[in-house]
């Protein structure tokens, strides 16, 4: 009677040949040689059980050398390539499968390896995109260290790095399809004229705003006024337009040639104050003194004005029916205007009726140097 250690021992002979039905012998390597569809599930398989473990070994190790580091910026960057490291290995998976299958059916799978590909570069071009835009938002706020990139060339640098990883990603496109590119390019000359001349519009405002990041008449931020009458404050610079909100909450959306083309007057570039002007004409014969110590007094006690630079009051001309007088002060915001506006004309006309100065208002004096004889100042006649 055979004992366990003589079965253990005879073990291994048992498992290299299997019977068949034909009494042959093939080893167990050879059938699974023989099996490619199995195979190629099995790598499939492994690849979507490797992808989160790689995942968590590879961005696990990110994780902890970006804590060392006193910046959010690497924290963010490592984030982002979760997603894209647990699709590539499944990608890499279904790749290498899918040779298992060609060798089995001996079929062409070129164009799932392309496909794969185009895959694969879809998923890095939106990683890649956001990863660039935290990048450059991050060196944007140090700009002692990054002199290039700054607040107000942030929309070029960013504008110009989409584009370059687009182009990027569409010649790797072409280059995984084989597509032959020569009878293109051929008939891209004049079809490029076409273009140009029905894209005209677009591509001025392509360029007008690459000028005007370029330039930088206005940032983000900025309260500006328009040659085209529009005013308010700028939400985003872009290559074809410019969006604006203005006073009434409402967004408004210029094409970039529109406003390269005319005057852009900024409220609030240089220093971090606004003037408002508060024009009052009072009658002749009215104490000048009395009335620039009235709206001296006006601004000093009217809430909301800076106090440097001092309110000041100019005695600007003779009118035609009033002493004209300027009441200049200053603001913090450039959306303050109407409303500081408002309550000093409302201080004013309070003020000047209470220490009795008359504000002016058109008025003619009519002179008659002769009378026609017979003319009277009574009702004309009935003849």
């Amino acid at each position: 009677m055979a004992t366990l250690s003589d079965t253990l021992r005879g073990l291994p002979a048992i498992l290299q040949e299997v019977p068949l039905e034909d009494s042959s012998t093939i080893p167990v390597y050879e059938l699974w040689h023989e099996q490619p569809a199995a195979r190629a599930a099995l790598i499939v398989l492994v690849s979507f059980l490797a992808a989160p473990i790689i995942d968590f070994v590879l961005v696990g190790a990110l994780r902890v050398l970006a804590r060392r580091t006193r910046t959010e910026l690497d924290d963010k960057l490592v984030s982002s390539l979760h997603g894209p490291i647990v699709k590539s290995v499944v990608l890499a998976g279904l790749w290498l499968a899918c040779d298992e299958l060609r060798v089995w059916t001996g079929n062409d799978v070129e164009w799932v390896h392309s496909l794969i590909i185009t895959l694969a570069v879809v998923i890095w071009l939106l990683a890649l995109l956001r990863m660039s835009s935290l990048l450059l938002t991050a060196l944007s706020t140090h700009p002692n260290r990054f002199v290039a990139v700054e607040e107000r060339t942030l929309p070029l640098f960013d504008n110009l790095t989409k584009v370059g990883l687009f182009g990027l990603a569409m010649y790797l496109v072409i280059v995984a399809w084989e597509w032959n590119l020569t009878g293109w390019l051929a008939s891209a000359g004049v079809a490029g004229i076409a273009v140009g001349f029905a894209a005209k519009d677009t591509l001025a405002n392509l360029f007008a705003g690459v000028f005007i990041i370029a330039d930088s008449p206005y940032h983000v931020g900025d309260y500006v006024v328009l040659d085209s009458g529009h005013r308010g404050r700028v939400l985003h610079i872009g290559l074809r337009s410019t969006r604006i909100l203005t006073r009434d909450d409402v967004h408004i959306t210029i094409p970039n040639s529109i406003i390269g083309n005319g005057a852009i007057v900024n409220e609030t570039s240089g220093t971090p104050q606004y003037r408002i002007r508060v024009q009052v004409g009072v009658a002749y014969g009215s104490d000048v003194d009395l009335v620039r110590a009235t709206l001296l007094e006006v601004a000093a006690t009217q809430e909301g004005l800076l106090r440097e630079p001092a309110p000041r009051v100019r005695f600007r001309t003779f009118g035609s029916s009033s002493l004209d007088f300027d009441l200049l002060v200053w603001i913090r915001q450039p959306e303050l205007r109407g409303l500081m506006l408002d309550a000093l004309n409302t201080s004013v006309y309070k003020r000047f009726a209470e220490t009795g100065i008359e504000i002016a208002f058109p008025q003619q004096d009519l002179h008659l140097r002769s009378v026609p004889p017979g003319w009277t100042a009574g009702p004309p006649s009935a003849d």
